[in-house]
């Protein structure tokens, strides 16, 4: 999967413009949140955010970021979509506690290696329930439950 693909397919769970009262985020659009918005440069209403914007963060804040184009295929929409939803460095930390090294929160070589020798299925399957787990855990849980659960649903029917 390439970046290109990869956004296509993120917009399906990110939607359009939210404002809901228990997203620590804020206000969204695309799923970005007003802060990285402002961060990236973007001034205007967030409803307004162009959806070649929200790419061009995308790219740089998460895909870039999480080095998807150096992880093996299988992997590389995971841990995106991951780095989208919880950051980047708890994305990495599922990614190595699946592959059994140092949950550092860095991709490095170490990483890279461990998760090009693991199978890809078995991969998938360990991160993604290490990434359940977490979220179970969060206090807003109750209210983003069900969209977080067929997400990661999804994530594995790919």
């Amino acid at each position: 999967m390439n970046f290109d693909t990869a956004f296509d397919h993120l917009l399906g769970h990110e939607g359009a413009y939210s404002f809901h009262p228990d997203d620590p985020g804020g206000e969204t659009m695309w799923g970005v949140t007003v802060a990285v918005a402002r961060e990236n440069g973007y001034l205007g209403p967030m409803k307004s955010l162009p959806a070649d914007v929200a790419k061009a963060i995308y790219k740089k804040r998460y895909w870039d970021a999480v080095r998807a184009d150096d992880m093996p295929p299988a992997i590389r929409y995971h841990v995106f979509d991951a780095a989208v939803n919880s950051g980047t460095g708890q994305a990495v930390k599922w990614l190595q506690r699946a592959v059994g090294v140092p949950d550092d929160g860095h991709v490095g070589p170490i990483t890279f290696n461990a998760a090009r020798a693991a199978h890809p299925g078995d991969l998938i399957r360990r991160m993604n329930a290490h990434r359940l787990k977490f979220m179970t855990d969060l206090k807003n849980w109750p209210s983003f439950s069900r969209g977080w659960a067929r997400r990661i649903a999804d994530l594995l029917e790919m």
